[in-house]
């Protein structure tokens, strides 16, 4: 692949369609998501969210016909994305001339196959399918630590290219019909526009991307045997990466001609719908998992491969921007445990909120390790499961293991965090959305202070995130700072003086746990 595919001139738009420039009119967002499909509205004069969908409201379905398997149809994908499309059209009495361009985020990691006809050839293995892991473990012991590591910041893991690679050794048959392989938003992206293409942001996040070299990573391609043709066309993260069809235009309610100009993955996305760009700043969610996403500016990586770097989205070949990401499986999941387990009358999280704030910080000395979830790689892929420490039966009682739990999540982000300060990453301010346990006061506020940072709490979402994504894309915002002007902090959390002793000493007797 040579490197002028890096530097697309813009796709010749149909005939009738005007200029993207002006201030009136809408943004569409779409966010691929393994549980649901979400689209928003933007106005683009107000940069308010005019409407918003999701479909369908129960999780989609993921197959697993077999232990560690994790399989979905993208079909479903794109009759989830119509539904959802045609709701916030409908919603807002929208012409559809008025969508002047869309932006995509996707579920990271997972792998479509398309054949010559751009037909999938098989259901699309997701981000949470283990399968690949011994491929990628084998191609890091062979071609061993210091070239991935230096070269792809990563290793291979149970990545995109490990997932083609089990394709290729178990399935040969599929593996002959392969024309483009590709990413979720890829394939999405193709079925808007007909064009299979892909990102430097999204080659790095299957970890194809030679960062020494600025190339897709021919030395791991060698490794596997694959034939580079096997990847799309690129193009940028930002700018016009194709118009929607006829076909599509009238299947969706929208115009045809209308250009996709973004597309990134649902982690670096949900850092630029926190207007989180730049060295040093750093976005959080805490759902099931909970994740960490910061920005560096060099190419500096983790000598245990604890922590995982991509291509941020505004990473050029002039202007270093990595995204360091952290993940920590055991968060809102343990909450959702101890709602499920520990809570007593049938306690919401807003009343479990309220019984952990009644304990004092440190929780009377009770302490819970979160990593029970599976193997945590911030720990080296151990898989040491929750255990509680401390607990004295005639002291402590639900309130204190509520308390505990929130405060050993948020450890468990400052354990990770500190990885990610070695790699030059000093966090000030951590930008989060106001939902799942940073709606909990003693987990945002035991992470602040325990990291000494800021935590400003939003309501955006990564629909929204695109939508402001497609403007950038599309020229319509001067700048990020245009585009995220109308960005709403709800919330800032700033570290308590008076308890930051109590926290660390707190967060040391959580360490020798962890420690064993």
């Amino acid at each position: 692949m040579s490197n002028e595919q890096l530097n697309l001139q813009p796709t010749t738009p149909p005939s009738g369609v005007g200029g993207l420039s002006g201030g009136h009119g809408l943004l569409l967002g779409i966010d691929i998501g393994s549980s649901s499909v979400k689209a928003a509205l933007v106005d683009i004069q107000t940069g308010e969210v005019v409407a918003g969908a999701f479909f369908p409201q129960q999780e989609m379905a993921i197959k697993s016909v077999k232990p560690g398997w994790a399989e979905q149809d993208p079909e479903n994908w794109w009759a989830n994305l119509k539904l959802a499309v045609q709701a916030v059209m409908a919603a807002t009495k929208t012409p559809p001339d008025e969508v002047k361009a869309i932006g995509l985020s996707y579920q990271m990691h997972g792998l479509v196959l398309t054949d010559d006809e751009n037909n999938v050839i098989r259901d699309a293995i997701i981000w949470c399918d283990s399968r690949a892991v011994p491929y990628g473990e084998k191609a890091f012991n062979a071609l061993g630590s210091e070239q991935c590591l230096s070269h792809l910041l990563n290793s291979p893991g149970n990545f995109t290219l490990a997932k083609l690679a089990w394709v290729k050794e178990n399935e040969p048959g599929n593996y002959a019909r392969i024309r483009y392989y590709m990413l979720p938003g890829d394939y999405i992206a193709l079925r808007l526009t007909g064009n299979a293409r892909t990102t430097v942001s999204g080659l790095s996040e299957g970890i194809a991307w030679d960062f020494s070299t600025q190339t897709p990573a021919r030395f791991l391609y060698d490794y596997f045997g694959f034939d580079t043709r096997l990847i799309p066309e690129l193009t940028p993260t930002f700018g016009i990466q194709g118009y929607v069809t006829e076909a599509v235009a009238q299947e969706l309610g929208l115009a045809a001609g209308t250009p996709v100009t973004y597309r990134a993955g649902d982690q670096p996305n949900n850092a630029l719908s926190l207007n989180v760009f730049h060295p040093g700043e750093v976005a959080a969610t805490a759902g099931t998992s909970g994740v960490v996403y910061g920005v560096n500016g060099d190419t500096r990586h983790d000598p245990l491969s604890r922590v995982n770097s991509f291509a941020h989205v505004n990473h050029t070949n002039e202007q270093t921007r990595i995204g360091v990401l952290l993940c920590i499986n055991g968060t809102a999941i343990l909450n959702a445990w101890m709602k499920n387990n520990i809570a007593l009358g049938g306690a919401g999280y807003s009343e479990m909120n309220e019984l952990a704030a009644q304990i004092p910080v440190g929780s009377d000395g009770v302490t819970v390790i979160p990593f029970g979830n599976g193997a945590e790689r911030v720990l080296c892929n151990r898989e040491p499961c929750c255990s509680i420490h401390g607990l004295n039966f005639i002291r402590h009682h639900q309130a204190h293991l509520i308390r505990a739990a929130h405060e050993g999540i948020a450890f468990s982000f400052k354990y990770g965090m500190d990885i990610m300060n070695q790699m030059g990453i000093e966090t000030k301010t951590i930008r989060a959305g106001h939902a799942n346990l940073f709606l909990s006061p003693v987990f945002r506020q035991t992470l602040a202070n325990i990291t000494g940072a800021t935590i400003e709490l939003y309501n955006t979402d990564g629909a929204a995130g695109a939508a402001r994504g497609a403007g950038i894309g599309a020229g319509i915002y001067k700048n990020e700072a245009d585009a995220f002007a109308a960005l709403k902090k709800i919330i800032t959390v700033m570290p308590e003086e008076k308890n930051i002793h109590a926290s660390a000493a707190a967060y040391e007797r959580w360490l020798i746990g962890v420690r064993g």
